[in-house]
């Protein structure tokens, strides 16, 4: 479908131009919004800010297209989900062939 907006009066294109305006955020919000769904919330993550070391965190919050991460020193970072790498858990070590027994944490 071909727009012709030489024939376009100017209110139409205002109207024309904030559709387009209101489209492309929507469609950034869907992106980031299932880019989030990849995380939940408690779960550990690292990231890496311009200028800083990779630092490690926990998420407690989703924003509209963010999360906050509450690093392992205290600080409050506001996320794009795109950034967030998940960490792996530290498998535990098994009691095969071993003398380490298992305890019931609390």
């Amino acid at each position: 479908m071909a727009i012709d907006i030489d024939r376009l009066t100017e209110p139409e294109l205002v109207d024309l131009n904030n559709r387009i305006v209101a489209r492309l955020r929507f469609l950034q919000q869907m992106r980031a919004h299932a880019s989030m769904l990849e995380f939940s919330l408690g779960e550990r993550v690292s990231f890496q800010p311009d200028g800083h070391p990779v630092l490690f965190g926990v998420i407690t919050k989703y924003n509209r297209k963010s999360v906050t991460v509450i690093t392992e020193t205290g600080q409050h970072w506001t996320v794009a989900p795109n950034f967030l790498r998940k960490i792996k858990p530290v498998r535990e070590a098994s009691s095969e062939g071993g003398q380490v027994i298992g305890l019931p944490r609390k």
